[in-house]
């Protein structure tokens, strides 16, 4: 193990360690790297899923016609925008 190596410890009945035995030994490698692999393989999965949304076509309909439609400042920004101009710049 390398010195930037984290550790991390895991238990598993004798039943999962058999499975993860067996199909670490179909893969031809040890347990270790088998459920490192997996593991990672299984988080990146995770991260990738919910970095994504997903409308339905209602919800779709409606984000692409308030991107398309005409853009109408609220009078709040109409506020922020006409203080921003005021603002002296270098």
């Amino acid at each position: 193990m390398t010195a930037s190596a984290a550790r991390l410890d895991l238990k598993m009945d004798a039943a999962e360690k058999d499975v993860v035995s067996r199909a670490a030994a179909l893969m031809g490698t040890t347990m270790s790297a088998f459920m490192r692999a997996a593991a990672k393989d299984k988080a990146l999965e995770l991260l990738e899923r919910e970095s994504r949304i997903t409308l339905s076509d209602r919800d779709f309909q409606a984000f692409a016609a308030a991107l398309n439609g005409d853009f109408a400042p609220n009078a709040a920004l109409q506020d922020a925008l006409a203080d921003a101009a005021k603002v002296k710049r270098a």
